[in-house]
């Protein structure tokens, strides 16, 4: 089971309510949540296989509850403070003197993160976006290019259009990796991010060809 401490981040004026496991000194991982108002926080099944797998490899992780939900303050403000919520974390996770942060957000996590490193983007060396819900928010794909690393989605997924992230992995220079029979919401596929994860922690992050499909998992 995943070591955690409560903590609250400061993010004047508010306060962020966050789950941090201490691993490496140097390399971590941000996990964001999906929609605030469908129930997402940051106790999510996929959030926690992140997190999870993240810290399997020594990696310090850092899950926290978006504004509005659980023990944060303030009220939900359609991806805009969200991605101020992002930067505050990631700047905790900065403080505690990572060098190497790694962003991952799922579903409407994926959107926050969108604006986050839209707003700064030198605070995260690698991106990894799950299940992007482009048929629901607008991403600006084309000011992605170059910078999310990781695209992972199901192929049965009412929210994120895979003919679409086929087309997007290549604007972005991004891997896409394709769970087959997958739907958005990954019940009982939480083993197949991880090996898929698993795989780019270990071996991904060095490839400079991107805009591939590696693989596609069958459960």
């Amino acid at each position: 089971m995943l070591k955690e401490e409560k903590i609250f981040i400061k993010n004047d004026p508010l306060t962020i309510e966050a789950l941090l496991h201490k691993g490496s000194s140097q390399k971590g991982v941000l996990v964001c949540h999906p929609h605030s108002l469908m129930g997402g926080s940051m106790y999510n099944n996929v959030v926690e296989a992140v997190a999870e797998v993240f810290a399997a490899q020594n990696y310090t992780t850092l899950r926290f509850n978006f504004r509005g939900v659980g023990a944060s303050s303030g009220n939900y403000d359609e991806g805009n403070g969200e991605a101020q919520d992002i930067i505050a974390a990631g700047r905790h996770l900065q403080e505690l003197g990572l060098s190497e942060i790694y962003l991952c957000g799922y579903s409407f996590g994926a959107w926050a993160g969108a604006k986050a490193i839209a707003r700064k983007d030198d605070m995260f060396s690698q991106c990894i976006f799950i299940s992007p819900p482009d048929k629901y928010f607008g991403f600006d794909f084309k000011a992605l290019s170059g910078k999310v690393n990781l695209l992972i989605c199901g192929n049965y997924d009412d929210f994120c259009d895979i003919h679409n992230m086929k087309y997007q992995s290549e604007v972005m220079e991004s891997k896409l990796e394709i769970i087959d029979g997958a739907d958005h919401f990954y019940a009982g596929r939480e083993k197949e991010i991880q090996e898929i994860l698993l795989k780019y922690i270990k071996f991904g992050h060095n490839t400079k060809k991107r805009g591939t499909i590696l693989a596609k998992y069958h459960g």
